[in-house]
This record gives C-alpha cells, sequence and structure tokens, in this order.
C-alpha cells in the first residue's frame, strides 16, 4: 500500500536530501483490517544544511555493485513479513503473500521451529565445519611476495573505514598479523545507505594462485531445471564466503593495509580467486543427494522446487535438517519461502516458463545510441546475456560487426541506427521460453543466411502447439562466406549441436529445415576434411530429418520471418525432391563390364569408377563353361548387384558387346532362349536401380574389364597398383525369371542360431535393414562404425586405412 506524503520546507539555506528505506518488523495484530499483502516499510527522509561557502567535495569510495548491497530480496510475487522474534528483538523473513490462510499457518510453525538455521547477525554464524571446507590459497612455489603501497583516504572516510573494521572484529572474522610477507589495500566501496564495505585488493595474490578447476553448475540447465514447479523457495547464504574458515597457514597471506593497522582474515573473504569454486565444493558436499531433484544451487543461491505445492513443506524440512546439521546459515532478509515466480540468475523463473527480468530490459531500452567503441562493446555485452531470447541476434547486430573491427573509424550510420532500433523494438514484447519436458523429442529449426546462421530450439506442448526453448545465432566467419547454401545449413546444424550438446545427448531431435544436411553430409561418397568431422560429430545424436510441411505456434512464424532465405537460394525446379534446397548434385558412378569364355573356363570382370577418380576393380570365375554372351551378362548382372548392395542408384555402364546393349535398349530382340532369362533379370534390376544408363563402348575404351577377365596375376591398370579380389560366382537367372513370369513374390526367412553375440550383427542389421539395438550406448557407437563398413555379398567389408586412388578401398 502506497501512501504519498506532501512536506513543504522554507529555508533560506541549501538542503540536501537522502531517500532511506526502513524495514518495519512487527507481529501482525489478531483483527486488523490491514490487507495481509500490504507491505511495512516506511520512507525517512535525512536533511541535513549546508551553509554558504563550505566546500563539499566527492567521497572517496566508489558506489558498490548490487551484489554488496543489503536489504529485502527483490522478488516477482508480493510478500509478507512474518516476525519469528520479539518486539524488542524482531527476526523478520518473508513468505509468499499468495498462500491461504492455512499454509501461510503452517509456513510459520515450520520457520519458527527452524528459525536456527537464518543469522541476523555475525554472531549467530558459528561458521562451516572444517571437516567440510576449508580454504586453501596454494600459492604457486617460487613466487615472489608483494607488498602494496599504502593508499591515502580523506580524513573523514578514516573514522567510518575503522567502524567497519571494528565490525569485523568483533564478528571474528579478522585478526591483527605483524611481519606478513604479502600485504594487499582496501578499497573502501560507497553503499546506497550512506555506509561504506571494505573490500581488499586481492589481485597480486590472486596471480600468485592457481585456478581451481572445480566445476560450476550451467546456469542455463539450472534455470531450465527449476522452471514448471509449482511452489519454490529461494533462499541465499548468509555472507556465504565468510562461513567456510581460511586454512590456518594461509591466514597471513591475506593481509591488508587498514589506518588502524594490518590484519588478516580468518574466514574466507570476497575477492578470493578460487573462493566460487571453495564454496560449491562445500554446497555438493552437503546436498550430494538432494540436488537436480528437489534442491539447486549456485554457490551461495539455494533454490528449493516442488511440483506440487502441498509436498513443499516435506522439501523443505530436509533442507532444514541439512543445513542445522552442516551449521550452514540464511539470510533471512533474501529468503522468499512459498513464491510461484521468483528472480534467479538474472531471469524470471515461473511455472509456465522463463522471462527476463524487466531491469536487463529496461537498462537497454533506456541506452543512448553508442558513441564510441566502449559503449557498443557494452551494449554488445547485454545483449550476449539476453542471447537465449533474441531471435536472430546476429542477424540484427550485423551492422555493428563493421565498427568492431580495428582501424575503422567509429561512424554510426542509419543502418547501425536502424538495427539499434530494431532490437529495442523486438525487447518490448519479449518471448517467454519453457523447459525441455523429459521424455519428448525437441524440434530443431535451422536457417541461413549470406553472412548468419541461426536456429530455434522448440517443444511441442500438451496442445499441439510449437514453444520456443532457445534462439541460437552467430555470424560467419570470412572463410565460410564461401560455403554453398546447402553447406551453411549444415553449419547451421553443426553449430547449434556444439552450443546445445546437452538437449542433443538427452533428447530425440527432429530437423526442419528446407534441406537436409544430415542426408548431404551422410550419403557423400568421399567426405572432405570438414564434411568428415560434421559427420563424426552428428553420429553420436539420433536426429531425424522432417520436411517443413507447416507452421505450428508464434514462435516458428517469427522465426522464419527473421531468417528470409536469399533470393538467389530459390529451389530448382529440375530437382525431383522439393526438400532439396540447390544441393550439387552428385555425379553418377562409371561401371565398365566384360565377360569372355573359352575352352579352360568364363571368367568376368567389373570396374567402378567414382566421381573422385577412384578405380574399383572386381574379377570373377565363372563356375560353369558358357558361351560369350552369356559370360557378358553374368558380368553385367554382377556389377549391378553390386551397385544395389552399395546403393548407388545412378549408374553409368558401359560395355563393348553391342549385342548385350543393343538388347538391354530395346534396340535388338532377344532371340536365344538360353539368354531370355538373363535379359529379365538385368532388365528388373535396371528398373529397381532407377537411374542408370547404358552406352556400347570400343574394346579399346574398355581395357580394365577386358584385362580383368583374363584373370592376370597382376594388372596394369594406369596410375599406380591395384589389389583385385577373385571370387568364384555363377548367376542363375532361370528361377527369378521364373519367378517375374508368374508375378508371384516369395517370402525367404533365415533363421541362424547365434550362441553368443557377435559384434558385426548389429552393424549388418544398421546396413542393411536400417534397424539399431535398442542399448543407448550401443546405437551411439553402431552410427559412428557404420561409415567405416560396407555389407555386400553376405559380407562385412571394412575400409582399409591404406586406401589409393587404384586400389580397392574395402577389406574383409
Amino acid at each position: 500500500m502506497k501512501r504519498h506524503t506532501t512536506m513543504v520546507v522554507t529555508t533560506d539555506e541549501v538542503l540536501k536530501m537522502r531517500l532511506k528505506t526502513v524495514v518495519v518488523t512487527k507481529t501482525l495484530p489478531e483483527v486488523s483490517d490491514v490487507p495481509a499483502f500490504e507491505e511495512s516499510a516506511a520512507f525517512s527522509y535525512h536533511i541535513t544544511t549546508a551553509l554558504d561557502g563550505e566546500n563539499y567535495p566527492e567521497e572517496d569510495a566508489e558506489d558498490a555493485p548490487l551484489a554488496f548491497e543489503e536489504g529485502v530480496k527483490s522478488t516477482v510475487d508480493d510478500l509478507n513479513e512474518i516476525n519469528l522474534g520479539t518486539l524488542d528483538d524482531p527476526r523478520p523473513v518473508y513468505i509468499s503473500a499468495l498462500l491461504t490462510s492455512e499454509e501461510q499457518k503452517m509456513y510459520i510453525e515450520l520457520l519458527s521451529e527452524y528459525k536456527d538455521v537464518f543469522a541476523w547477525s555475525y554472531k549467530e554464524m558459528p561458521g562451516l565445519d572444517p571437516k567440510v571446507a576449508v580454504h586453501n590459497l596454494a600459492v604457486k612455489c617460487g613466487v615472489r611476495p608483494i607488498k602494496q603501497a599504502q593508499r591515502r583516504f580523506r580524513p573523514e572516510l578514516i573514522p567510518k573505514i575503522e567502524i567497519e573494521v571494528n565490525k569485523l572484529i568483533e564478528a571474528g572474522f579478522i585478526r591483527e598479523v605483524k611481519y606478513p610477507t604479502w600485504i594487499s589495500s582496501i578499497v573502501p566501496v560507497k553503499k546506497k545507505n550512506g555506509q561504506i564495505r571494505i573490500c581488499v585488493d586481492f589481485r597480486d595474490l590472486n596471480n600468485a594462485c592457481p585456478k581451481d578447476d572445480f566445476p560450476l553448475p550451467i546456469t542455463e540447465l539450472m534455470i531450465d531445471a527449476t522452471t514448471g514447479h509449482e511452489a519454490l523457495s529461494f533462499m541465499d547464504g548468509s555472507s556465504g564466503y565468510n562461513q567456510i574458515r581460511m586454512a590456518p597457514r594461509d591466514e597471513e597471506l591475506t593481509a591488508f593495509r587498514t589506518p588502524k593497522g594490518i590484519y588478516c582474515y580468518k574466514v574466507m573473504p570476497f575477492g578470493l580467486k578460487n573462493a566460487g569454486a571453495t564454496y560449491q565444493r562445500a554446497m555438493q558436499k552437503i546436498f550430494d543427494d538432494m540436488l537436480h531433484k528437489n534442491v539447486e544451487c549456485y554457490v551461495n543461491d539455494l533454490v528449493v522446487k516442488t511440483r506440487d505445492r502441498n509436498n513443499h513443506l516435506e522439501d523443505l524440512k530436509k533442507v532444514f535438517d541439512r543445513l542445522r546439521r552442516y551449521q550452514l546459515k540464511m539470510n533471512p532478509l533474501k529468503c522468499a519461502f512459498g513464491v510461484t515466480s521468483e528472480k534467479f540468475l538474472g531471469f524470471i523463473v515461473r511455472r509456465r516458463g522463463i522471462e527476463i527480468e524487466q531491469s536487463k530490459i529496461e537498462a537497454i531500452l533506456k541506452m543512448p545510441e553508442p558513441r564510441n567503441i566502449h559503449e557498443l562493446k557494452s551494449l554488445q555485452g547485454r545483449l550476449a546475456y539476453l542471447r537465449r531470447f533474441i531471435s536472430n541476434l546476429a542477424g540484427r547486430c550485423q551492422p555493428f560487426s563493421r565498427l568492431m573491427k580495428k582501424g575503422i573509424p567509429f561512424e554510426w550510420d542509419e543502418a547501425c541506427n536502424n538495427a539499434f532500433k530494431s532490437i529495442k523494438a523486438y525487447l518490448m514484447k519479449p518471448p517467454v521460453l519453457i523447459a525441455p519436458i523429459p521424455g519428448r523429442p525437441l524440434i530443431l529449426y535451422i536457417a541461413a543466411q549470406e553472412r548468419s546462421v541461426g536456429a530455434l530450439l522448440a517443444q511441442e506442448n500438451d496442445e499441439g502447439k510449437e514453444n520456443a526453448l532457445y534462439y541460437l545465432s552467430r555470424m560467419m566467419m570470412h572463410c565460410e562466406l564461401n560455403y554453398s547454401p546447402i553447406e551453411k545449413m549444415c553449419l547451421a546444424l553443426v553449430f547449434t549441436v556444439q552450443k546445445l550438446r546437452h538437449y542433443f545427448q538427452a533428447h530425440t531431435i527432429h530437423l526442419i529445415s528446407k534441406a537436409n544436411p544430415v542426408k548431404y553430409i551422410m550419403t557423400k561418397p568421399v567426405l572432405s576434411d570438414r564434411l568428415a568431422r560434421w559427420s563424426l560429430l552428428l553420429q553420436e545424436f539420433e536426429i531425424i530429418y522432417v520436411p517443413q510441411k507447416a507452421i505450428k505456434g508464434q514462435a516458428l512464424a517469427d522465426f522464419l520471418a527473421d531468417h528470409p532465405i536469399p533470393a538467389d537460394w530459390e529451389l530448382s525446379e529440375e530437382l525431383p525432391d522439393e526438400d532439396v534446397l540447390f544441393i550439387q548434385v552428385q555425379l553418377p558412378w562409371k561401371m565398365y563390364f566384360d565377360g569372355a569364355s573359352h575352352r579352360e573356363g568364363a571368367a568376368a570382370g567389373v570396374v567402378f569408377l567414382t566421381p573422385e577418380g577412384d578405380v574399383l576393380p572386381y574379377a570373377f570365375t565363372l563356375t560353369q563353361l558358357c558361351s560369350n554372351n552369356e559370360a557378358e551378362y553374368q558380368a553385367l548382372i554382377l556389377g549391378l548387384e553390386m551397385a544395389v548392395d552399395m546403393k548407388q542408384l545412378r549408374l553409368e555402364v558401359y560395355g563393348d558387346s553391342k549385342l548385350i546393349i543393343n538388347q538391354l535398349l530395346n534396340i535388338y530382340e532377344v532371340r536365344k532362349p538360353e539368354l531370355v532369362p538373363y535379359y529379365n533379370y538385368a532388365t528388373r534390376m535396371i528398373g529397381w536401380l532407377g537411374g542408370v544408363t547404358l552406352e556400347h563402348v570400343p574394346r579399346t575404351k574398355n581395357r580394365q574389364a577386358d584385362a580383368l577377365t583374363k584373370l592376370a596375376s597382376s594388372l596394369a591398370l594406369p596410375d599406380g597398383k591395384a589389389h583385385i579380389s577373385i571370387c568364384q560366382r555363377w548367376v542363375i537367372p532361370s528361377h527369378f525369371d521364373d519367378e517375374y513370369n508368374d508375378k508371384m513374390e516369395a517370402n525367404a526367412i533365415s533363421v541362424f542360431e547365434i550362441e553368443k553375440e557377435d559384434w558385426r550383427q548389429s552393424l549388418i542389421d544398421y546396413l542393411q535393414h536400417g534397424k539399431l539395438p535398442e542399448n543407448p550406448h550401443r546405437r551411439t557407437d553402431v552410427r559412428r562404425r557404420a561409415p567405416r563398413f560396407i555389407y555386400y555379398n553376405s559380407t562385412l567389408y571394412r575400409r582399409s586405412f591404406e586406401r589409393t586412388s587404384s586400389s580397392l578401398p574395402w577389406r574383409k
């Protein structure tokens, strides 16, 4: 409830006035007309008179950061103040004003029972048990100690500094020290209430200490884990760092000089290099079995979360028991219990989703146009913190990139001004993001523009609408600008995988885009170094391509509007697949075949030539005597079967038998009865492949296949040596011909009894039928290893590492 009071002061002297907030802690009367949500706060104005001629210089103290300010925790929900003490010794705590009278009574009973876990003063902080955590500095060996020079302060600041030093002595945080080897200086920081805080400049000491690599939680994951709960309670450690003791041997290393003397810290102070890691390690030990279940902790920020608000008090009781056991104290003025939304790690966490804190939006909206490079970097730093909420942030900030280059004068032109205004307009209605629901697939939209790539990660809700989870974008580097459009789409996918790896590992991803980058990478016969790295990266995850058909949800509509496809990237009408976006057409493979028969037997040779110039030769000895025309058909059919097994649907077939080629082109008739089954079977194979062309070539252009038919021990193929696999084969097409003429299909079932698991079987199932094991780890392993194998003729072959341009790249 706001009260407005008008006060008129008449004086001939200059007045100075300071606004101060006073929190009144008192018990509520049993019968009162005051609403429960009315804030008990009053404002007092301290007025001092400044006589003419007096000089008031600026205080020699910097403004304190917001983290240093003391006071009631700023929340989204309205709070009610509850006094757990008496009128003479008030002990206020804050609970949600949205609670019912019965719930409020239960919260008061629980907080009264565990009021010893809070500390309203330094005297109530005994410190954390040293068995849990002690801070060690671990100064590097051989580092020369540094004694910083004494700083000078204005005379009127010295009494204030001494008052703060006395508070630290009374609290037992510091002690006097003599003959220290390291001495740091103090920096007085001015707070909003006019008092000062004593900070110590530990920069030299921090440089001499190694970094503690204990992992801090990922803020994005913590925010996602906090969203979607009915009841939340937020707590903050009371002078959290000061509850952990310093190692006795390292106390004197924290010595600092004051006007009153030289003192060192007995507890872990703010400003040390690894203080945050030490505190996080302590919280990990205390709440080890509760973290990520009903508790989330980021350094000294603690969140208790419950999906069913009726069970929230039970979760709070467990947390209070753990705090009491380890003597860890919370700051009651910065705690809020039973709320539904709260500011956490710079964002507003609600049950329905994640929002941007309004103060961060207003800070950008109120910013004037940058006048130099430093102000522009400040703007980009604030936008980077909100990058998750801004669609195509890189594209919106593209005009700023020119000003960030070295040697370019800072000129704020019309393009920069329009970009700045568009960002402000976007932040006027920022989106509300949701947290992913476990067990449901995620939907990934990717887009590429001429100079930037972007992505939107979304998920369908219970109503079938898609809600945004994460926006992602970045500018392309100079070398990436030369990529083809489909390669830029691949770049967008790989960039998203690298940044949002934790989402890809936990969910199945449905990829929706105008082109299929996964198909482009996985089906390319010979990969470049870059595409090979991308292929290995994508094989780890379960990514399913889904063509874009319809727009579901406003988030997708906004994303597509922010990422328009350039005009020169339109779909080619010549491509049969409408989902392929300007994909580079892969050249077909070439196949040369030849067969020959003589008195000692018959042989066949097949040679595949890839678009990259690789030569794949195969030689066969036919197990039955036959005519030359039958041997030619045998060679052709063997080559077509290999193409089917290798899934090479586009094929150019060349042979020196004019009879065979013209019969298959329906120029000649098949008059000999013994050739009809071969003709029918070859026709069926060509029809199944779909993209086969036939051409007759002279024998002089078919020397490689002709040489293979002679079964020479070493073949003089051009440009290198060759390793030839000689097999014994015979194709019996009559069975297939009868089946074809009768138009009947038979299902053949093969039953194998496997006594123990064969590692090859999973690869064969995946290559032949696309079937993956049920074990997630085995599925990932099969996807990773499959590109190095090929299943042909009931045999599994592995790619050789000794591959040359003319050698066989597969080994049995």
